[in-house]
């Protein structure tokens, strides 16, 4: 199976690019499956109802969302009716929506979405993100109920992203982090045979700073003091995220390649030549 994770959409310049460029890409990388974290989308908090139609109709198969799920107003009502929202899976019991389902992709194959949410260096203490994304996997397992698992771990700390990875590994296709806004460089099949990734990044404007115009930001660095309320930046957008291939039979990754499409960013994407597979001994 062909998957394509795209990370953080920051405001309408990530909006722009996402309606613009993943239809390009969903065709000529002959994609089965796409998932795109929304919760930066409508002005860089959170996801309106409207734009996660925009987000569908553009070709997402899945959108997850983040600590800022619920942000915008209408969400909470939106994701009771669109099964296409993922929240985290460690939010509270009683929040509306679901934190993991099984999607149908090409050819009737079955492919499993989870979030996490992280708890170093976040403001709200949610609840362990281990534990929860542990009984997820233990019910869907891959070879069996599914033939693909993506895993989306929405943290500030790449220590606790990649606590995670390792934790996942060999039990998903894919663990990928988001939140941060920067993609790393560590793309790579695990020792269990997972696709790992520390942080997809965004799909914003990278000449600003974590996507927010430069201004404000720079002045409470510089000052310690705020004057104005942060603004997305609004240049031209880099998609940015992770393409995976993997074996249907297993559910492991046969490839992964870092995904950089327009905007500021050095391109970058599946090209002629597979991947290093996982290093052993």
């Amino acid at each position: 199976m062909k998957i394509l994770f795209l990370g953080d959409v920051m405001g309408r310049a990530g909006r722009q690019a996402i309606s613009q460029q993943l239809p390009r890409l969903r065709d000529a990388w002959k994609l089965d499956f796409v998932v795109v974290n929304g919760e930066n989308a409508s002005n860089g908090m959170g996801l309106s109802g409207d734009h996660a139609k925009l987000l569908f109709e553009a070709g997402a198969d899945c959108v997850t969302l983040g600590d800022h799920a619920f942000d915008q107003r209408d969400m909470m009502q939106y994701i009771e009716g669109e099964a296409r929202l993922i929240r985290p899976v460690n939010f509270a019991k009683g929040a509306p929506g679901r934190g993991a389902r099984v999607f149908e992709a090409s050819r009737g194959r079955k492919v499993l979405v989870a979030q996490v949410l992280g708890q170093v260096f976040m403001k709200r203490a949610f609840e362990d993100p281990f534990g929860q994304i542990d009984a997820v996997l233990k019910a869907h397992p891959m070879g069996g109920l599914v033939h693909a698992a993506i895993v989306d771990v929405h943290c500030e700390a790449t220590s606790e992203k990649m606590a995670m990875g390792h934790f996942c590994d060999g039990r998903a296709s894919l663990i990928v982090g988001t939140h941060t806004h920067v993609p790393t460089a560590d793309a790579q099949i695990l020792p269990g045979g997972s696709a790992y990734l520390t942080d997809a990044g965004m799909c914003g404007d990278y000449l600003s700073v974590i996507g927010m115009e430069k201004a404000e930001p720079m002045r409470r660095f510089v000052t310690g003091m705020p004057k104005a309320r942060f603004v997305p930046a609004k240049g031209e957008a880099t998609l940015s995220g992770v393409y995976v291939e993997t074996d249907d039979r297993t559910g492991k990754a046969l490839r992964v390649e870092m995904v950089r499409d327009g905007g500021r960013l050095t391109q970058a994407g599946p090209g002629a030549a597979p991947a290093a597979g996982p290093v052993t001994g």
